[in-house]
């Protein structure tokens, strides 16, 4: 059964709790879903898949977490060409521009980003929130 990766970066749950949905959805289309803390992997698990996501909070002044995600997504800018990557997050302030930011950099690295853009919501993810990120690994594990 073929692997699909969600990696994730998450200070409060609310994006563990994102990535955890996001595996289920994968699971429910028939794939084997690797849902992993970005301390748990490398990016080069990714370089041979197809498609994966990643996950991660805004922080700060809207960016990505600075000491394990933004090193992991540089690297995975590197070989980012040519996949389909699901951006996905939580925020608790500001209007969502660290996932703008984040869907430019990996279109500009060459991705696909599933539906044309990341999946944020605020704060905690609610039922609606957890259903679209079931959603959306759905979609990811059949490309």
């Amino acid at each position: 059964m073929e692997n699909v990766y969600v990696v994730y970066w998450s200070q409060t749950g609310n994006t563990k709790e994102m990535a955890e949905a996001v595996g289920r959805g994968i699971e429910s289309a028939g794939k084997k879903a690797k849902v992993l803390e970005v301390g748990e992997t490398s990016a080069e698990e990714l370089k041979n898949a197809k498609a994966f996501a990643l996950g991660c909070p805004a922080m700060g002044a809207e960016v990505l977490e600075e000491m394990e995600m933004e090193p992991f997504v540089e690297e995975v800018e590197g070989f980012a060409s040519g996949k389909t990557v699901l951006l996905f997050g939580s925020y608790g302030w500001g209007d969502g521009q660290w996932m703008r930011d984040w869907e430019e950099r990996m279109s500009g690295a060459g991705a696909d980003v599933l539906n044309g853009e990341g999946f944020i919501c605020q704060e905690l993810p609610d039922e609606t929130a957890v259903k679209e990120c079931e959603s959306l690994g759905s979609q990811l594990a059949q490309i």
